[in-house]
């Protein structure tokens, strides 16, 4: 884990309205769409010591909309809204930046945040291999904190699973299984004007240059577009293969050999594998099919299984007395429980210590669905050092990184 700021966060008093506390860590939220106000936006509001002053989106309906919501909830008029991000980044009375954009300006973003002197809090995945580098080594340069927008080692049924298989419940791990759901397939579209409210250039940023559509800037159409996401493997994989990855051991490195076949939909937006099924295996031996499917994961040892399927399922296992077994925390070999990763980043900024998702782990993880990525793309085995973070075939290393295009 890198470490996180090297001396704890003493945030100057300040008061905004009758109801915030006089020490308040202060929040300025950019990306104010469906998952960053009802996951994001609203996780910070439910913690007593931090304030959103300031919140930002490309659509300006958007940004206007939360500003409402921040300031209804603290009764008063406090939070200001904008539309372009660099304003949030320039602004002395931010603390910390929450970045809940589509996956091409997680890191750029995050870049420019952490270069501004912001801790950072930021959705995942990131875009590319490369990319994951220059995050990890930002965020050591900068001796800022940096948090992951991710929940699942807070998650009683995820973090019960990777408790269980690293105790040794079921015996020595060989073989796990994951399931990642099937997203839609988006139909070709006609260009059309752009909306009145949307900076469309900004939202594009360092994405090749395309049309506007109508479906485009939807949650679930732009994650289907290789220009700005990796579709279902990259963002419900960045749920369940982390459990994966953590029951593993392996949740700071990745696998050293993939191969795997996708079907991309013709006469579609779709850019990326509709439908995927991969195979990994780790240096310890263990490995890793990950398939399109429900939400699911099954972990396979020597002395039996365990796993669940649905999003936060019921856990079953080949023996229910597996899902009985207790631990003294003194020698369990996993961590406590973390909370909430809203709760833990703001800890985090006032201990100095690493959040339960810093950079380097949302690079390692990251990193796993993009080697499935790249395998998928030139439809053949690769190999994978994890040291090096290269491979041993010159085209698949070529796809590590993508140019960015000039934005501004």
């Amino acid at each position: 884990m890198v470490a996180a700021a090297s001396a704890p966060l003493f945030v100057s008093p300040r008061v905004f309205g009758k109801n915030a506390p006089s020490n308040t860590i202060t929040l300025g939220h950019i990306g104010v769409g469906i998952h960053g106000v009802q996951r994001n936006l609203n996780g910070f509001l439910n913690q007593s010591d931090c304030r959103p002053v300031v919140v930002c989106d490309v659509m300006k309906s958007r940004a206007i909309e939360a500003g409402r919501l921040v300031n209804e909830h603290f009764d008063d008029t406090c939070c200001d809204v904008t539309y372009d991000f660099r304003e949030v980044l320039s602004r002395d009375d931010v603390d910390a930046v929450v970045i809940s954009t589509p996956d091409h300006w997680h890191v750029p973003m995050s870049l420019m945040a952490l270069d501004a002197g912001k801790h950072t809090f930021c959705e995942k995945p990131t875009l590319t291999i490369r990319e994951g580098q220059e995050l990890v080594a930002a965020v050591k340069r900068s001796g800022k904190v940096f948090g992951t927008g991710l929940e699942d080692r807070s998650v009683t049924e995820y973090f019960r699973i990777a408790e269980l298989v690293r105790n040794g419940v079921i015996g020595t791990l060989q073989h796990i299984e994951v399931g990642l759901p099937v997203k839609p397939v988006f139909p070709i579209e006609q260009p059309a004007r752009v909306p009145d409210d949307l900076d469309f250039n900004l939202w594009i940023g360092p994405a090749p240059m395309r049309a506007y559509t109508p479906k485009l800037t939807t949650a679930q159409c732009w994650r289907q577009i290789r220009d700005f996401s990796g579709g279902s493997l990259t963002d419900w994989g960045s749920h369940l293969i982390d459990t994966a990855q953590v029951a593993n051991f392996s949740e700071n490195t990745t696998p050293i050999s993939v191969t795997g076949k996708g079907q991309i939909p013709e006469n579609a937006i779709n850019s990326v594998p509709h439908t995927f099924d991969l195979d990994y295996t780790y240096a310890n031996g263990v490995t890793m099919q990950v398939k399109s499917d429900v939400p699911s994961i099954r972990l396979e040892g020597s002395d039996g299984w365990i796993g669940n399927r649905g999003w936060c399922g019921e856990l079953t296992a080949s023996d229910p007395k597996f899902l009985e077994a207790s631990f003294d925390p003194t020698h369990s070999r996993i961590w406590p429980q973390p909370r909430i990763e809203h709760r833990d980043f703001l800890d985090a900024l006032k201990s100095g210590d690493s959040t339960m998702y810093d950079a380097e782990s949302l690079h390692r993880l990251s990193t796993v669905m993009h080697l499935g990525s790249i395998a998928m793309e030139l439809n053949r085995p690769l190999n994978w050092n994890p040291q090096a973070e290269s491979f041993d075939d010159a085209d698949a290393n070529a796809l590590r990184s993508r140019p960015r295009r000039d934005w501004t």
